[in-house]
């Protein structure tokens, strides 16, 4: 289903306003270097739901930082909530989401580049299987 205008503004200012959250907590926390942004944010048509799609460089401790931000997802919405009060009445269930979209498009282009070559490289195959 098309989403509505609402939707799309509600799910733009939620997008700023966690970007920024989560931007300043990475630092405060002593994470320099990492660098976190919420590539989407979709929001279900009654607005009880805002799922939310991060994308964090570097990738290798993505699965750990998104654990963090569930575990600190009340104190997320908290704040979220007292930056939009004028925006909304009532603040979203927010839910995290890895978007691993960045590194699909670099294994596509390192394929066509010929980089993972399986005809090469028979080990790769195995990656490659659908389970």
């Amino acid at each position: 289903m098309e989403e509505t205008q609402r939707q799309k503004k509600i799910a733009g200012v939620i997008q700023k306003d966690i970007a920024d959250i989560l931007q300043r907590a990475a630092i405060d926390g002593g994470l320099k270097g990492t660098l976190i942004s919420v590539s989407k944010v979709s929001v279900t048509s009654d607005l009880s739901i805002a799922k939310v799609y991060l994308s964090i460089f570097p990738h290798n401790n993505a699965e750990e930082l998104l654990e963090g931000i569930k575990s600190n997802q009340p104190i997320i919405k908290h704040e979220l909530a007292r930056r939009t009060k004028n925006q909304l009445r009532r603040m979203p269930e927010l839910l995290f989401f890895i978007d691993d979209s960045l590194e699909y498009i670099d294994g596509i282009e390192k394929s066509l580049r010929g980089e993972e070559n399986p005809i090469e490289n028979p080990d790769l195959l195995e990656k490659r299987k659908k389970s």
